[in-house]
């Protein structure tokens, strides 16, 4: 006899993760642009969530997300 196949319940939560826009929906381009990482983050070490919210920041002032 044949076994009938169950549904995967993976298959369903990437269906559901596909859905969603990456990154909240925000597109960021940083085409053309000049700005060096240091210019950006400074000269002196900083740690990585630092390094978040100046990104952010930048993209900001320069008007670089599509939201």
């Amino acid at each position: 006899m044949a076994a009938k196949k169950k549904a995967e319940p993976k298959a369903d939560a990437k269906a559901k993760a596909k859905a969603k826009p990456a990154f909240g929906g925000y597109k960021i381009s940083f085409a053309g642009r000049k700005e060096t990482a240091e210019k950006i983050f400074g000269a002196e070490p900083i740690p990585p969530s630092q390094m978040t919210k100046k990104i952010w920041d930048f993209v900001k002032a320069n008007n670089l997300s599509s939201k």
